[in-house]
């Protein structure tokens, strides 16, 4: 479990062609991916490398994802399981279910 009160300060960019989220921290990239059915966003993979695990990034990784789907009013089918508990940790996602 990580401490929110140690928010990694993450820069995230979205690659639509590799359609994935992802942030490179000391040369290391972690990323979610996803992919596209009409409405929805899949989310299948939330990748963090060894070296950044501990800090949060797999979460901000995923928040950064579900606000994505928010605002462009889509639906989230959460594949990966790391962003399935995240949503079932904040009930302000649940409606994108």
């Amino acid at each position: 479990m990580s401490n929110d009160n140690t928010k990694p300060d993450i820069d995230i960019v979205h690659d639509e062609q590799a359609k994935r989220f992802e942030t490179t921290i000391n040369g290391q990239t972690g990323y979610i991916s996803y992919q596209e059915r009409g409405d929805k966003l899949v989310y299948d993979h939330t990748i963090v490398p060894r070296a950044l695990e501990g800090r949060g990034i797999g979460s901000a990784l995923v928040k950064h994802a579900l606000k994505y789907a928010q605002d462009n009013n889509k639906k989230v089918v959460p594949q990966c399981s790391f962003v399935a508990s995240y949503i079932d940790r904040h009930p302000e996602f649940q409606d994108l279910l």
